[in-house]
């Protein structure tokens, strides 16, 4: 009995001694730090967050501006055009008129000197015809005079207006140039942001699985402190309990999981036949020169071009932003378009677009740029 006695006084003092050597894992203030910090990462996210929302919002805006400019860009450079053709035709009626007096002029000095004219006049009867031929050909000249001044006149406001209008097309294209160099920096910046965005939210995820391990650890260490209070209290209370308890501490692992819901817009169907008509159409105005708010015959803007491409018709179906707003294709074929907000061109396959680039330059072949995407008539 005495042994008995010895033995479990032996127990307890190891299961005291045991208590006594549990380590301290963590200080009392580390599981509220862990979540300070993770709620201070969720609040860097959420500003984060909120500056991408207003540059997302500052490239929209200068998006639409950019399409506006863009209708802008065509309307004046329809105006130019029609100014050209005006010009061209007032100057032909100019050049009518020049040829018509140089006729009349030749007819009233054909003898060459002034003698003959006046003879012509001495000798035309009564005082009456006389005056009369006198007055015809002072009328002549003053006809011819007042003609020709008429035309020049209207050849110089035509000329005028066009190198006015060639001056505002020069404007919009310098400030196409700066939005489209503002929607290249916002772009830049609203990608850094995203990529700060991202890493936040794998910091905050990692915190979250911090605080719950801490959160595990401290329920395991709360019961595996109880278990001990108990087994040193059935050892006091008994000196005949001989027996152990093993006591097996479990964990958790908590893991998070994410669904990726991605919703699927069903593309348009394809047709070779009229893919390969619309690269055809595109390619036989290969050489054709680029002109703001052309479409066709023979010359075309870019938007212009890929109107012309689609239809067959010297119309216009929209802009690069009205493309834009089509239902984009994952496996681009020939006949696609190729568009970005500020550029268009019909795809032709193997990464290569028919284009008409820009002022200056004929409708070409080239590579796709990196900013496009792939849309379907």
């Amino acid at each position: 009995m005495r042994l008995k006695r010895v033995h479990s006084a032996i127990i307890a003092t190891v299961l005291t001694c045991s208590m006594a050597a549990t380590p301290v894992f963590a200080a009392p203030d580390t599981l509220k730090s862990l979540q300070d910090k993770q709620e201070d990462l969720q609040n860097q996210k959420d500003a984060a967050e909120d500056e991408l929302n207003s540059l997302q919002s500052q490239l929209d805006t200068i998006m639409q501006k950019t399409a506006d400019l863009e209708d802008q860009l065509i309307a004046k450079g329809e105006e130019i055009i029609q100014a050209k053709e005006d010009l061209k035709a007032a100057e032909e009626k100019r050049d009518e008129q020049y040829e018509a007096m140089k006729l009349r002029i030749k007819y009233m000095y054909e003898a060459g000197t002034g003698t003959a004219t006046m003879e012509k006049v001495m000798t035309s009867g009564d005082i009456s015809s006389i005056l009369t031929q006198a007055e015809y050909s002072q009328q002549v000249h003053e006809y011819d005079r007042n003609q020709l001044k008429e035309y020049a006149n209207t050849v110089q406001e035509i000329e005028d207006l066009q190198d006015k209008l060639e001056t505002e097309m020069t404007n919009l294209q310098d400030l196409e140039a700066e939005y489209q160099q503002q929607q290249e920096d916002l772009n830049a910046t609203i990608s850094t942001k995203q990529d700060q965005v991202s890493d936040l939210n794998s910091m905050i995820q990692e915190a979250a699985r911090k605080v719950q391990e801490e959160k595990d650890r401290q329920e395991a260490e709360a019961e595996r402190q109880r278990q001990l209070e108990e087994q040193q209290q059935q050892a006091a209370q008994s000196e005949n309990n001989s027996g152990g308890t093993t006591n097996t501490g479990g964990g958790s692992n908590n893991s998070g999981g994410g669904s990726d819901n991605s919703s699927s817009v069903s593309e348009p169907s394809y047709s070779p036949s009229t893919g390969n008509a619309v690269v055809d159409r595109a390619r036989s105005k290969i050489g054709c020169w680029y002109e703001w708010g052309a479409v066709g015959p023979n010359t075309f803007d870019c938007s212009g071009l890929v109107s012309y491409a689609l239809t067959g018709s010297y119309v216009r179906l929209g802009t690069t932003y009205t493309f834009m707003g089509w239902t984009r294709v994952s496996n681009p074929q020939p006949g696609d378009i190729c568009t970005s907000s500020t550029h268009c061109g019909i795809y032709i396959g193997n990464g290569q677009m028919i284009h008409a680039p820009h002022t200056g330059a004929q409708v070409t072949t080239g590579p796709v740029a990196s900013n496009m995407i792939y849309v379907r008539y």
